[in-house]
């Protein structure tokens, strides 16, 4: 639907977003381990750190061979696992743009139980909605799919630079842009029940993020914030004097 290129959403409580930042580099590193090795070894990865419902509700058994962590772990494992650059950096730019406000509003600890919970809530309602699965599930969607929503929840108004359809820069108020792609993550349970993409972990991370971000946030940090925030670049252009106006190429959050 949109590529997320940049808000103006500035830190308020934390110098810099750390965990963020972790996360991007041992999603990246886990990814560079498995892309050089052989077919056998990435095969076995996999199948070894995937998420498999029919290990919980089929009672299938993994070889013995390719038992790297117990199956619980896998809630988890799954998550730091990518089949190809372009589902790698999709879940990275999201979490690149959105990630730092969310660890913002919780603080790091909790920003890192709230990315695992969401990814573990990911697997578990993919694993509800596809209980005699074979297939493993991998990837960060459901954990930045949690981030999307608490997002949505703490900071509508802010104002994001989007690519519409991968083509058309667009700046729009965050409730528009991510309600739609919380909307098109729901309807396509229905639609795309047969397609690659698990939807159902999309959604597990979803409303494991808005609840969560309910609970986890700091104290006074308020839902649906109503300061309306434009990237910087906008604002400055529109108010500062030609002399004061930064070149473009200076400092970037």
């Amino acid at each position: 639907m949109f590529i997320p290129l940049h808000d103006a959403n500035r830190l308020k409580h934390i110098r810099a977003q750390y965990v963020t930042l972790g996360l991007i580099a041992a999603n990246c590193l886990v990814y560079l381990m498995t892309a050089l090795a052989s077919e056998q070894v990435i095969e076995a990865t996999v199948i070894g750190l995937g998420y498999i419902p029919a290990t919980f509700f089929d009672n299938v058994m993994r070889p013995p061979h390719l038992m790297y962590v117990p199956d619980n772990a896998t809630y988890i494992t799954y998550s730091f696992l990518h089949g190809d650059l372009l589902h790698l950096g999709g879940n990275m730019l999201f979490l690149w743009v959105f990630g730092d406000n969310v660890e913002d509003a919780l603080g790091h600890v909790k920003f890192l139980f709230f990315y695992l919970a969401c990814a573990a809530a990911g697997a578990f309602l993919h694993g509800v909605m596809e209980p005699y699965s074979h297939a493993p599930l991998i990837g960060a969607s459901g954990a930045v799919a949690g981030i999307v929503a608490a997002y949505l929840m703490l900071h509508p108004r802010v104002k994001i630079w989007v690519l519409a359809f991968g083509r058309i820069p667009l700046r729009l108020p965050a409730w528009i842009l991510l309600a739609l792609w919380i909307a098109f993550q729901f309807a396509m349970i229905a639609l795309d029940r047969d397609g690659q993409v698990s939807w159902a972990a999309h959604v597990g991370g979803i409303l494991a993020g808005a609840l969560l971000v309910l609970v986890l946030r700091r104290r006074g940090v308020p839902l649906f914030d109503r300061e309306v925030v434009t990237p910087q670049a906008v604002e400055v252009a529109a108010t500062a004097q030609p002399a004061d106006v930064p070149s473009p190429w200076g400092r970037r959050r």
